[in-house]
């Protein structure tokens, strides 16, 4: 309900935002870790990799980006020349605010001869810097395309690069950043969630920690675990991950029981508050009022570009 100075007045948001989406040619990039209401009412919902690919491919006038700031920042490097607009300009990442881009330039002048491979989750200035981007979903694939010989460093999230290390056997120089949420669950309370529901299957998202992981009968990306779900047998999941990603696998899969893991702090820390920090009016009022928009200089923009393609060509 939004007020004026006379009256209250309701809006249906969803008829509202659908509106203006035809009068602005506009297109909705949803995030999975956004609330359920506005997945339902997204165009496309995806991991960071799907949102970039969608963004680079759209052919609408205006990208309305339900996310993070990183997210949208993506999308205005791949569309320099369409206007980015997101709910919330303070819906942020812990992950891009623990590699402040001066720190990220004096790690790369200590070590000149590495790589930097960087994590999407990251400030378009951090982007600019890198030689390659990377997101949970691909940063296997891309990791093994180099050569043995090349050293790298990958930045921003140990955990993730810690997992990816063990993965592809590569030895990584890594930035030391974490998730907020991932790096949030619980593993005495995740042990009694196995126990009481020991027929469950523990999914587990790569930023978590390597004692949690070490309890996961799967692990991936955000696309990737939605997909398993999809193709395994099983009727329970222990999630290990943004609880908003649950909404989908309900929907996916609404015969199957989800549960979501509890952090170790007596708040609902498995909710992500930088994504929590969108809401249906907040998108009503961005699109009505082509603000907040993402505003990026010219080279930043062509140098964060370079490596981004890089990833999208990898993948």
């Amino acid at each position: 309900m939004l007020r004026n100075n006379r009256y209250e007045t309701k809006i249906n948001f969803e008829e509202e935002i659908l509106k203006l989406k035809k009068e602005l040619n506009a297109v909705i990039l949803v995030h999975y870790y956004q609330e359920g209401n506005i997945q339902d009412i997204g165009d496309f919902i995806g991991d960071s990799l799907e949102l970039a690919r969608r963004a680079k491919t759209t052919d609408a006038d205006v990208i309305v980006f339900a996310g993070v700031h990183f997210m949208a920042e993506t999308a205005k490097i791949l569309n320099p020349n369409k206007k980015i607009i997101i709910p919330d300009l303070n819906a942020g990442c812990s992950l891009s605010d623990s590699c402040p881009p001066n720190l990220f330039r004096e790690f790369r002048k200590k070590n000149p001869n590495h790589l930097a491979i960087t994590y999407i989750n990251c400030s378009a200035a951090v982007k600019a810097m890198s030689d390659i981007i990377c997101t949970s979903s691909n940063a296997e694939k891309i990791i093994n395309q180099i050569p043995l010989h090349q050293p790298i460093l990958f930045s921003p999230d140990r955990n993730l690069g810690k997992y990816l290390a063990k993965k592809t056997g590569r030895e990584m120089l890594l930035w030391n950043g974490t998730c907020i949420v991932h790096e949030a669950f619980s593993e005495k309370k995740i042990f009694k969630l196995k126990n009481e529901f020991p027929d469950a299957k523990l999914i587990a998202h790569p930023e978590c920690e390597e004692n949690i992981l070490s309890l996961a009968d799967y692990i991936g990306s955000t696309s990737k675990l939605l997909n398993f779900v999809k193709e395994d047998s099983s009727r329970k999941y222990i999630v290990v991950t943004e609880a908003g990603i649950i909404h989908q696998m309900e929907k996916a899969e609404p015969t199957k029981m989800f549960i979501p893991a509890p952090s170790d702090k007596s708040c609902e820390c498995n909710n992500c508050p930088h994504m929590k920090l969108n809401t249906l009016e907040k998108l009503y009022l961005c699109m009505k009022n082509l603000s907040p928009e993402i505003i990026l200089s010219d080279e930043i923009i062509a140098k964060a570009l370079v490596p981004i393609e890089k990833m999208l060509a990898m993948s």
